[in-house]
């Protein structure tokens, strides 16, 4: 007999969700006013919700609208909790006349029968009723019969415990506990689900619960011994899952009672698992430990502990824990046991594997040593940063690029993680700057910063040096650079970037150009121009801007890469910018050109910047860095007739003579010099902030040179007029010179297949190949002098006391081209090495 229908209805009755159940079957109501099972199913959730009025009502308007067994039933239970007995039986008699003479009916109706009595304090009645049945029926109606008594039999014994009546509560869970044999307690939930509809009751723990409250009705009695032993005989007869959910119930309620003699490791094991599943790192601790008190040579309570050290975080211990679990799987005396170890890696593999995922994931190579947590306040190291990373839950604290942000004055700079972040800030001005900074990095969705003012030791020679030497790379590789500019105020117009002071300082020209995101605020911490886009390199006004002011244009910034190709027009960019320090004018270009210098602070600026050029004219040999003044220029080839003796002997002059090289701090020239005869001063358009000389050299057109310093041209110790001379630095890439790929087989040409010689007038290949080899060499000579005879780049240097030279810093290129016709260009040159400071 199922008393309600399987719908969500029933599901939810089974469930507890009683309102839920109203809802649905008012709503079937609406939609049929004359379904008599609706007002039935609805009847018995309002007597579960003891709201008997209603009950009844609903009981009384199914069998109007037909009588059923169902609705009978329903106006039985709703008049005995309203407390009409006589009428309850009455309305229960009239019920059996729907049962058909069924015996499963008839057995079940008076089931429910007894337990309305009893719900209704009517139980010597219902106990009668039920020793009645038990007398009369088969074997599985008695089963039934016995779970109502024993239900019935928890409930008189709770009753009579909550009025202190310890002994009569006792014998009630005892009768209780006696009325079931083992098969009964089965499934008895799934088995007599109506009872669950009808009544709410909670079979699934019926016998658990007679147990536990025997135990406290003895306690409460103060019977200890018998609370043990009832204790035990409880343990006894349930299974390890639920022993564990008896520990719970033993630790909070009755802990007198509990004896670990009387329990197992595998119970708290099992205990300890359930709570590691509710994430009750506490407990699953606290039961962990029980496990080895119990088996001290077990592995799996040191597993269970080191589980829930690592869910609290507990990173120290719960490596402690786990190490003792290797050892417990070593020293086991079991085989397969023993073999678990394999599945593990000892703690020192660990971190040596945890430290490659650190350094691999996270790019360290690319990050600064030191980041500050913004929402912290904490300055890292490099070890503080792997513990963040190892303490983190998901592993996802450090950044995997940084990303930087550069001020004009004062700032900050940020770092991400996931993907890395690390901020930089100089010259921080008050802690209310560095707060809206810290602000805006964490709601763009970084948590790292960097900055120079407190992120490096400056005191530390060796960090310093990897600072400096590292600044464009943790640049090149931020996830977003950030500058914030404080001197544009909010709302301004285009045209304020190009005027603040950020594009005329010496470091922010690597903060430009290396990063691959860039993002301006103004100072207010707004967006300059109110330009929303996640990348200010992509906005064309903003690039505008930046181009007309650093001459660098989008595509140069968008695909610069540091290097020496170009160098001498990266100088150029270069040379508006100041720097604090003279020294940093050379160190803010380490980056750029990707070399790797010693920082010398103190050194001077001609020191710093000439070993730069040196690096960089070593690794390239382009001596046209020496010159990073004014536009480079370019000359066209033209052929002219030439006198060829002429052009030989200057080219074969050339070809011996040697490349440029740095010696002692000293540049060696090889250059072609033309003396100076005369320089006067010219007073031209720009004189107030600039010196305009006219110069007068051997063999060269007169020309105008323009300086920032005067010219000095007599000594202020000795009157001696000061020597100069014009320089054309020589460049061996003129000579034409093929490469030796051009010729693979010439080694064995000259060795293995060499022959004699032959005649003039042998037309053998081998001779027309040494006469092509002749024309080419000729051919090369002329334009060599073609070259000469044309405008071309000079130096203007000074010759000091020691016979070595000192270059004239002028303020564009110096252009010069000689006077008489090219023929005569040999005759002119002056070819020598000078020494240049």
């Amino acid at each position: 007999m199922q008393i309600l229908a399987i719908t969500t209805a029933r599901i939810a009755c089974i469930d507890g969700d009683l309102s839920t159940a109203e809802g649905l079957l008012t709503r079937d109501i609406n939609i049929d006013a004359n379904n008599h099972t609706s007002y039935v199913y609805r009847s018995f959730v309002m007597a579960r919700k003891q709201d008997w009025g209603y009950a009844l009502q609903d009981a009384i308007n199914s069998v109007s609208i037909k009588p059923s067994l169902t609705g009978y039933i329903s106006k039985g239970i709703a008049l005995c909790g309203k407390g009409h007995i006589r009428d309850a039986r009455t309305a229960f008699d009239v019920a059996s006349m729907y049962t058909n003479q069924d015996p499963q009916s008839i057995h079940f109706l008076l089931l429910i029968k007894a337990i309305a009595l009893f719900g209704a304090d009517q139980h010597d009645e219902a106990n009668l009723l039920l020793k009645e049945l038990a007398a009369s029926c088969l074997n599985a109606d008695i089963r039934a019969c016995r779970v109502v008594q024993a239900y019935l039999r928890v409930q008189l014994g709770i009753k009579a415990l909550d009025d202190a009546r310890h002994d009569e509560a006792v014998d009630h869970f005892t009768a209780a506990l006696n009325t079931s044999d083992p098969s009964s307690k089965l499934d008895i939930h799934e088995m007599y689900e109506d009872l669950v509809v009808l009544f709410g009751w909670d079979l699934k723990s019926l016998w658990l619960a007679a147990h536990q409250k025997r135990c406290q009705a003895f306690l409460s009695a103060r019977k200890v011994n018998e609370a043990l032993e009832s204790f035990k005989y409880m343990l006894d007869n349930i299974d390890e899952t639920t022993k564990a959910s008896c520990l719970d119930w033993s630790t909070g309620k009755s802990s007198r009672a509990i004896d670990l003699d009387y329990t197992s490791d595998v119970i708290f094991a099992n205990r300890s698992k359930a709570k590691l599943g509710k994430l009750l790192w506490k407990d699953t601790l606290l039961d962990a430990q029980k496990v080895t008190e119990l088996n001290a040579s077990s592995h799996v309570g040191y597993q269970l502990a080191h589980a829930a050290l690592c869910g609290a975080q507990r990173y120290d211990e719960a490596i402690d824990a786990f190490t003792i679990m290797l050892s417990k799987l070593d020293d086991a005396p079991e085989t397969q046991i023993r073999d678990l170890r394999q599945q593990y890696v000892s703690p020192s593999e660990v971190g040596d594997t945890i430290q490659r995922a650190i350094w691999n994931e996270l790019e360290y190579e690319y990050a600064p040593l030191r980041l500050l947590n913004t929402s912290a306040g904490l300055l890292c190291d490099r070890t503080a940063q792997i513990k963040a990373f190892k303490t983190s839950p998901d592993g996802d604290l450090l950044p995997l690029r940084p990303a930087i942000t550069q001020v004009e004055r004062d700032g900050g700079a940020v770092a991400r993680h996931p993907g890395q972040s690390c901020v930089r800030v100089e010259w921080i001005w008050g802690i209310a700057k560095l707060q809206s900074f810290c602000k805006i990095v964490r709601d763009t969705g970084y948590r790292w910063a960097w900055m120079d003012t407190c992120c490096i030791d400056k005191k530390s020679n060796t960090e310093l040096q990897e600072s400096v030497n590292s600044m464009f790379v943790w640049y090149r590789h931020s996830a977003l650079t950030i500058v914030y500019l404080y001197n544009v105020l909010p709302s301004s117009l285009s045209g304020a970037l190009a005027k603040s002071v950020w594009n005329k300082r010496g470091w922010t020209f690597q903060e430009f150009v290396a990063p691959k995101t860039l993002i301006f605020y103004q100072k207010d911490w707004s967006l300059y121009l109110g330009d929303r886009s996640p990348n200010h390199k992509l906005s064309p006004t903003i690039m505008k801007e930046l181009k007309d002011v650093t001459g660098i244009d989008a595509q140069a910034v968008i695909a610069f890469h540091p290097g020496m190709s170009d160098a001498r027009q990266r100088l150029q960019w270069a040379s508006s910018r100041t720097t604090t320090l003279q020294e940093d004018i050379a160190y803010s270009l380490f980056g750029i050109f990707g070399v790797h210098l010693p920082v010398i602070y103190g050194e001077r600026k001609q020191n710093a910047l000439g070993r730069l050029l040196q690096e960089i004219v070593a690794r390239s040999g382009n001596i046209t860095v020496l010159d990073w003044i004014g536009q480079p220029q370019l000359f066209l080839l033209q052929k002219n007739p030439m006198a060829l003796d002429s052009a030989s002997k200057l080219y074969d002059r050339l070809d011996n003579t040697s490349a440029a090289r740095f010696a002692n701090c000293r540049l060696h020239l090889p250059c072609i010099t033309f003396r100076i005869t005369n320089i006067s001063l010219s007073y031209g358009p720009s004189r107030e902030t600039h010196f305009t000389y006219e110069v007068k050299a051997d063999g060269l057109h007169d020309l105008l040179i323009t300086t920032k310093e005067p010219i000095v041209q007599f000594s202020r110790t000795r009157l001696t007029r000061q020597t100069f001379v014009l320089v054309r630095p020589w460049d061996r890439s003129l000579l034409e010179l093929p490469e030796f790929a051009d010729f693979p087989d010439v080694a064995e040409s000259e060795g293995d297949y060499w022959t004699p010689p032959s005649s003039p007038s042998d037309d053998s290949p081998s001779r027309s190949l040494l006469k092509q080899k002749v024309i080419d060499l000729e051919l090369r000579a002329l334009r060599l002098l073609v070259r000469f005879g044309q405008p071309f780049s000079a130096f203007l240097l000074e010759r000091q006391r020691g016979g070595e030279y000192k270059r004239v810093a002028s303020d564009h290129d110096i252009i010069a081209q000689v006077v008489k016709d090219i023929t005569s260009v040999p005759d002119l040159m002056d070819l020598r090495t000078i020494e240049i400071l």
